[in-house]
């Protein structure tokens, strides 16, 4: 019944929902991996780790965990060159920063060890960053008034572990997921789409889905460890009210994730992690897929329809721990994405400019007791830009920028 009511209130808090961002996944999950810039695939400390490694639950013990960041994400666009005669959509030369720039996103899990082998626990956590609004002055980016989109995704992840050998455990999550998306000001595009009622405006429409994480974690000698991780393809509900915009008739599943990593604790009561994160964005067509030649061969919302044209995102991530006493452990970390947009797809992504590469974190955790703690979390994601042709006008350059920073803080408690 109390993880019934939690579910609850950790939903009713997703709707204000974006994060940090590689693509729009999370640079981390949870305060404490977040502080180590989300490596964590060999070494997992609170019951969020099934985010990442499902097999790392195993090692975490009897504990509750919950938290909230605050997170803000400056956007902003800027378009240089006058339409043309022949333009076939030109934009209104200026610069314009969306104005939703403030979020609260919380994260909530649970872990009970089962017998001295076997553990069940529960990770909730979200996804976002494609959230957008920008004014309707001058008809708004695509002259179709304010504009933007939002996306907001939710993961519950159930999950056992198992220690099969010493310090080598196997875990499993079957994941629910649910999104909501709603976009506003692209009836602009309703002459490009095969259903133009459902481009834009019709509020928010929802989907479940389901999928799998597996995980191994493990010790490899006295002062290493090791972690893989991987998540299939989450199989989506269509969004019905966008079947004119997404490919696939509003299609709009979650791709499939790959992490691996080592820990080391070669140095007393430090920690050095090392992860590699691979997001096959370029699997699902709706984001995959190019704005161009596909605008120009298919409607919008049909199968090989234009999308935001998102490449694979590879991304490497160290973290350093250090525990300086009983009660108090240090964290720094640095992530390196390459950014999964270029310069050729800028036009529909003033939509979701998920530009950002580097990560720069820092966070704490304070013992009070051998029960109780709270950690702390802070980062800097620095400005990034890609500039490129509006390829539906022929003298104009749309240049995307973005910044990032956010802090969080969690309660971790053991039983």
């Amino acid at each position: 019944m109390r993880f019934s009511l939690a579910v609850v209130a950790i939903t009713a808090f997703v709707p204000a929902s974006a994060l940090a961002t590689n693509g729009y996944f999370s640079h981390g999950y949870g305060t404490i991996n977040k502080g180590i810039a989300g490596a964590g695939s060999a070494l997992s400390q609170d019951s969020i780790a099934a985010a990442t490694n499902p097999a790392g639950m195993a090692f975490i013990g009897n504990r509750v965990d919950g938290g909230l960041e605050a997170f803000s994400p400056r956007r902003e666009y800027s378009v240089e060159g006058n339409p043309q005669e022949d333009d076939m959509f030109p934009l209104a030369p200026g610069n314009y920063q969306s104005s939703r720039d403030g979020f609260v996103i919380p994260h909530f899990g649970f872990n009970r060890k089962l017998s001295d082998t076997t553990a069940f626990g529960v990770s909730v956590f979200a996804n976002g960053g494609m959230n957008t609004v920008y004014p309707g002055e001058e008809g708004g980016p695509f002259y179709g008034g304010r504009t933007g989109v939002n996306l907001e995704q939710l993961f519950i992840a159930p999950t056992w572990s198992w220690e099969f050998s010493e310090n080598q455990a196997f875990g499993i999550s079957p994941v629910i997921a649910y999104q909501r998306f709603e976009a506003r000001g692209l009836q602009g595009f309703g002459d490009f789409s095969s259903d133009p009622s459902a481009v834009s405006n019709n509020r928010d429409d929802d989907a479940w889905g389901y999928g799998f994480q597996i995980g191994w974690q493990g010790e490899i000698t006295d002062t290493l460890r090791g972690g893989v991780s991987w998540r299939n393809i989450l199989e989506m509900e269509e969004f019905d009210q966008y079947q004119g915009l997404f490919a696939e008739q509003g299609d709009f599943d979650i791709p499939q994730m790959f992490n691996a990593g080592i820990a080391w604790s070669g140095i007393q009561d430090h920690w050095i992690l090392l992860d590699v994160q691979h997001i096959k964005y370029s699997e699902v067509n709706s984001v995959g897929n190019p704005l161009l030649p596909n605008l120009m061969t298919a409607p919008l919302g049909a199968d090989q329809g234009a999308g935001f044209g998102w490449d694979d995102m590879t991304i490497v991530k160290l973290g350093w721990q250090w525990q300086q006493n009983q009660k108090n452990a240090w964290r720094a970390g640095v992530s390196y994405g390459e950014s999964p947009i270029s310069d050729e797809d800028v036009l529909f992504n003033i939509l979701a400019p998920g530009l950002q590469e580097w990560h720069f974190t820092g966070g704490f955790t304070h013992n009070f007791s051998e029960n109780l703690e709270l950690s702390g979390m802070a980062f800097f994601s620095p400005t990034k830009e890609v500039s490129g042709p509006n390829p539906l006008a022929a003298d104009q350059t749309i240049t995307l920028e973005m910044y990032q920073v956010g802090a969080s803080a969690s309660i971790g408690w053991k039983y």
